[in-house]
């Protein structure tokens, strides 16, 4: 299976491991994701939009050319050609304010331009409907507290706006709230990755 991670969080990946003032949960998420699949024997391929110095503003030209061209630039152009070979896409970012960061919302916009849609057997294709997609955040707020009170709507935005209108119904969001649990709960809370991506 070829699967291919995105992850965004400020430190970047290399905050996987435990470091004062250089950590991250979600690393550490990411990471064993990464670990549990190319142990499972799958290739993996890393977009890090961090380390990679992602623009996730869409300026003048950038909307011109996502209206009117295949792509908006060329690295834009290349997550999306990785994207559209892989069997899965895992994200991996944190939810802040209840939101997803700026350059996860900016990858999606840019990436999945109006150029990209392919016409096939009278349907609109974008990236196979088969492709699976996995979504694993670290967040603050308490899992009963974010579905029921603020509808979460990272979730929803994903499943059935983003996509939904792909046509891609093998989708499945987790969040793992890091800050209510001790360092064993979190340990064992990674335990859980493995099952949700495999």
């Amino acid at each position: 299976m070829k699967t291919i991670l995105v992850f965004d969080h400020p430190y970047t990946l290399s905050a996987s491991h435990n470091k004062e003032h250089n950590r991250s949960y979600s690393a550490a998420l990411a990471q064993q994701a990464i670990n549990d699949l190319q142990a499972a024997g799958h290739s993996v391929d890393i977009i890090d939009l961090q380390a990679d110095h992602f623009d996730p503003v869409i300026r003048k030209q950038d909307l011109l050319n996502w209206r009117t061209k295949d792509f908006v630039d060329p690295i834009s152009q290349d997550y999306f050609e990785r994207l559209k070979i892989a069997d899965e896409i895992i994200f991996v970012f944190p939810i802040w304010w209840e939101m997803m960061p700026a350059m996860t919302k900016g990858f999606i916009d840019k990436v999945f331009a109006k150029g990209q849609i392919k016409e096939i057997a009278g349907h609109r294709i974008l990236l196979p409907n088969k492709t699976r997609i996995r979504v694993l955040t670290a967040i603050g707020t308490p899992n009963t507290i974010y579905r029921w009170h603020y509808g979460d709507p990272v979730g929803k935005m994903l499943k059935r706006g983003v996509f939904g209108k792909m046509g891609i119904k093998d989708f499945k969001i987790v969040n793992f709230n890091a800050e209510d649990r001790n360092a064993k709960q979190r340990n064992n809370d990674l335990k859980k990755i493995k099952a949700i991506i495999l």
